[in-house]
């Protein structure tokens, strides 16, 4: 799992993803900024926002275990 405060596409998620499809398939969930553009906030609202939050990132490990 990966976790980043930006796009999901392009960025460390999917270089790792990349890396493991290649050498060993395993499931793996990306969190991070999905298909919107981007906004202008304070700090907790835009984690609410995005599903950056440290519950939305716990439930997100939890459903991919």
């Amino acid at each position: 799992m990966t976790c980043e405060n930006h796009s999901i596409h392009n960025g460390l998620g999917s270089a790792v993803a990349e890396v493991l499809v290649e050498i060993w398939p395993v499931p793996m969930r990306r969190v991070g900024v999905k298909e919107r553009c981007g906004q202008m906030g304070p700090q907790p609202f835009l984690q609410e926002e995005y599903g950056l939050t440290a519950a939305a990132i716990v439930a997100a490990a939890r459903e991919l275990l």
